[in-house]
């Protein structure tokens, strides 16, 4: 989509990011988006890009750079949301697409992804982009 921009998010854009999420099944608050986004933003290791039509957010990507001791240094997208109006025309790609430059530009040389398994029509898109599945994995939680 020709119209559509993309540029670093902004406190001003955290009412549109949680709405966002909010249509991708993770509801949240403006104001705890808001605290949330606060606190990426102050990060060197994250960078949060959102899609707008006009003034108005209707994306967003989340990348992440990760150390840790297994592995090499390497990018995560954290988070992806189009809204359901503009979802197969693009926007997630060019996303992707900047998110992708950013990590090259941080240094790393791999990028991952997550997807629920029940994500089907996710997974597609990302392999369309050459994303490949290195593994399949169960996520434990506890809560305290």
């Amino acid at each position: 989509m020709h119209d559509v921009k993309v540029r670093a998010a902004t406190g001003s854009d955290a009412a549109a990011i949680a709405s966002l999420a909010g249509e991708l099944g993770y509801p949240v608050s403006a104001e705890e988006m808001s605290t949330r986004l606060s606190a990426l933003s102050d990060s060197r290791n994250d960078a949060i890009f959102v899609a707008v039509l006009g003034l108005t957010p209707v994306a967003w990507i989340h990348v992440a750079t990760v150390t840790s001791l297994e592995s090499p240094r390497f990018a995560e997208i954290r988070g992806l949301v189009v809204t359901s109006a503009l979802r197969s025309r693009g926007v997630g790609a060019r996303l992707v697409a900047d998110a992708e430059n950013w990590a090259r530009a941080e240094g790393v040389s791999r990028i991952r992804v997550r997807s629920n398994l029940v994500r089907e029509r996710t997974h597609a898109f990302y392999e369309r982009l050459g994303y490949t599945t290195t593994k399949s994995q169960k996520v434990f939680d506890k809560r305290f």
